[in-house]
């Protein structure tokens, strides 16, 4: 156990629940998916108050950047950061590599672990430490393309983003471009740039205003 305990940074006075935490559902009964729950309501609620108490953003803007730290694909990644994957115990049925909403249960399953064995400040502490937290601006300063692309995969992974041409008037030289963002076929907004680039990102500036209301 010294080993994962040095890769999480945090040793469990409770091993047993370190354990359930690595536990497939195809491995046990008795597996990672309550801790998920529980992990998974501390995540988003840490997630939450650290970046309402460190930042002046406004609601939808919170809403958008604590998906991109809670998403599945963010949380996948810090799995395989942290080097788990040798230690989740699935049974002989599972044959395929461990997918991204494994890991990402996985790793949900062990805040839910570190908040029963160590309380609250524990968990957090963790949070903070291995979403790297503190490098939220760094993340603010992401396009509007990206931001978007993030928050919707955290919100509906199976949807499609799309940018269409609505329209390009004006000379030759100086076009002015009319683009439109769909979700799913259904047009969100749309907005005029110089380029389509610039439309594109404008759009999706004013979809993420809209659906993050």
């Amino acid at each position: 156990m010294k080993e994962i305990y040095e890769k999480l940074g945090y040793s469990f006075k409770n091993e047993k629940l370190l354990s359930v935490a690595l536990t497939h559902r195809s491995f046990s009964k008795t597996n990672y998916e309550r801790l998920e729950f529980l992990g998974d309501s501390i995540l988003d609620f840490y997630v939450a108050d650290y970046l309402y108490r460190k930042s002046k953003l406004s609601e939808g803007e919170l809403t958008r950047l604590r998906a991109s730290f809670v998403s599945e694909d963010n949380l996948y990644k810090v799995f395989d950061e942290l080097e788990l994957g040798s230690y989740v115990r699935v049974g002989r049925s599972y044959t395929s590599a461990l997918t991204k909403a494994i890991k990402a249960d996985v790793f949900e399953a062990i805040v839910g672990a570190i908040y029963l064995d160590g309380g609250l400040e524990e968990a957090e502490k963790f949070v903070e430490k291995k979403l790297r937290l503190k490098d939220f601006k760094s993340k603010e300063q992401k396009d509007p393309k990206t931001r978007l692309q993030e928050y919707i995969q955290q919100v509906s992974p199976k949807s499609k983003i799309t940018y269409r041409l609505v329209s390009q008037t004006g000379y030759a030289h100086s076009p002015e471009f009319e683009m439109a963002l769909f979700i799913d076929n259904k047009q969100i907004c749309s907005s005029k740039g110089k380029t389509k680039q610039d439309a594109e990102q404008e759009c999706a500036r004013l979809g993420l205003e809209k659906i993050c209301k």
